[in-house]
């Protein structure tokens, strides 16, 4: 074997090892739009439901029920790429974080039963799901969305038990920010496309010959 083929050898080898070593997952952009942001510690319009006069440990109740819903969503819409995984990381989610979800769930019962007139809260927190739900519901764009979700999966799927809210409160933002309509950042094209600029010759047949030509010089250039 010559040292040409055992260097090529050795450089095929150095790839799939990396690529080995790197969970799969869909690669939308060549660069990503940048989503970060501070981490959500109270009532935010656009970003949480607001929960009124609630105490810190209901706040992180609502935090972490929404991170749940988000990636509930994220479950039922991103099955198009099956890299993303969205399904199996929302369950093991479910799976890992059991009684942190239901801790959540329990708290929010009872915040709606101290705040609401209607029996028991059931109506309050059956309106506050509603409203989770169609709050994530509204994607822009569902690339960035998807991807979004499941790297922000990973990361609940990876906490500590009894630490979701850790990753609620650090990126439920980033979650919000991942359902707005940005494309393509390297580049300015996808999605971002100045239509404004292009030019539709007219098809009226004075402008086109008998051979099927367009004829510039009746009606201008394109």
């Amino acid at each position: 074997m010559t040292n040409k083929v055992l260097r090529f050898l050795c450089g095929l080898l150095a790839i799939a090892s990396a690529l080995s070593a790197t969970p799969a997952s869909a690669q939308f952009f060549f660069k990503n739009p940048d989503l970060k942001g501070a981490p959500v510690t109270v009532n935010e319009p656009g970003v949480t439901l607001a929960l009124p006069d609630a105490t810190p440990v209901e706040h992180r109740a609502g935090l972490v029920w929404s991170l749940r819903a988000a990636l509930n969503i994220a479950a039922l819409r991103c099955q198009f790429e099956p890299t993303l995984m969205s399904v199996q990381k929302y369950n093991a989610v479910l799976i890992d974080h059991q009684a942190e979800l239901k801790m959540s769930l329990d708290t929010l019962n009872k915040y709606f039963a101290r705040t609401s007139k209607t029996k028991k809260g059931t109506v309050g927190l059956d309106q506050y799901g509603t409203r989770l739900y169609s709050m994530f519901s509204n994607v822009g764009s569902q690339y960035l969305f998807c991807q979004t979700a499941a790297d922000i999966a990973h990361d609940a799927i990876v906490a500590p038990r009894g630490k979701l809210y850790v990753v609620a409160e650090n990126r439920l933002r980033e979650m919000r920010n991942g359902m707005r309509l940005l494309g393509e950042q390297a580049f300015g094209g996808r999605l971002g496309l100045d239509m404004s600029q292009v030019r539709i010759p007219r098809f009226d047949p004075a402008c086109w010959t008998k051979q099927n030509y367009y004829n510039a010089r009746v009606c201008g250039p394109i």
